[in-house]
């Protein structure tokens, strides 16, 4: 299989976690909670490239020490889940950056860790993508209704007896491994570009809420696909030509939007004028 091939598998598969994992970033409102992520697990992947191991392992066991520290932080009085956020970002990335300058030797390049090479992948890092694509599916088909319940409604959540600890578990444990499998493509610092910024856009357009993760998905597929054809055509990196390509699809779609509620046709209304019960029980 060439390395373009692989390449446009892996984008294609990145693509359509943007309408599990995108989607449950961009309604939960944790943006920031997966730029962090993406950034901080820098080191794990400087420490498993010094040793000589899988790079993707090591990001994944730093993120979910990442993702222990956020939760215990956040705990903090008078702290919270951004402040927390925002300190692991610091503290990853910087001790990242610290580690890969005092081994200038470093077996694999540090832009390649920063940014990614979607023309680099193997079919290791195609084979994780998939299979957190069918785990993420199956974890949002038997606890789908539930997450939209507490998305929308926490309080209401809490009332009905619902714990919400497992739902937080399932939707971390969704983005965060979303986040890991984007970076041999796209890298730390763009490995959310891919899974953001179509779902922003899905929720820019959609007309119920119904819509917003298959737009994602198919949103993040021309969205990878574009930034890969025009990296190849005019001899541009990949991982950042697609992380523009993502943008541009956003702003498109955002002015898309724009128009629409000029001429009277608000197409996202459906989605404000749900309740979250509604939301719950799809009834209007």
């Amino acid at each position: 299989m060439s390395y373009l091939t692989l390449a446009a598998i892996e984008l294609v598969l990145l693509g359509l976690l943007a309408g599990v994992a995108g989607t449950l970033i961009v309604f939960r409102g944790g943006s920031f909670f997966a730029v962090a992520l993406s950034h901080a697990t820098f080191p794990g992947g400087v420490i498993f490239a010094l040793a000589g191991w899988n790079l993707l392992i090591g990001q994944a066991l730093f993120a979910a020490l990442l993702v222990l520290l956020m939760g215990l932080l956040a705990r903090v009085p008078r702290q919270g889940g951004q402040v927390s956020s925002g300190i692991v970002l610091a503290l990853g990335f910087a001790l990242g950056a610290l580690l890969s300058s005092a081994n200038p030797g470093l077996g694999v390049p540090v832009d390649a860790l920063l940014v990614g090479s979607p023309l680099g992948v193997s079919v290791s890092d195609v084979a994780a993508t998939g299979a957190v694509l069918v785990l993420s599916l199956g974890a949002v088909l038997l606890f789908g209704r539930r997450i939209l319940f507490h998305t929308f409604d926490p309080a209401g959540f809490t009332a009905a007896g619902f714990r919400s600890g497992p739902v937080e578990l399932v939707v971390v444990g969704v983005i965060a491994a979303s986040v890991v499998v984007a970076m041999p493509a796209v890298g730390a610092i763009l490995g959310v570009a891919i899974l953001i910024a179509p779902a922003a856009a899905a929720r820019l357009l959609a007309p119920t809420i119904a819509w917003v993760p298959p737009l994602a998905a198919l949103l993040g597929v021309l969205s990878g696909l574009l930034g890969l054809w025009a990296s190849r055509e005019w001899n541009i990196a990949a991982g950042g030509s697609i992380g523009l390509a993502a943008t541009a699809v956003y702003v498109l779609a955002l002015a898309v939007s724009v128009v629409l509620r000029r001429r009277g046709r608000p197409v996202s209304a459906t989605l404000e004028r749900k309740t979250p019960a509604a939301v719950i029980t799809g009834g209007e």
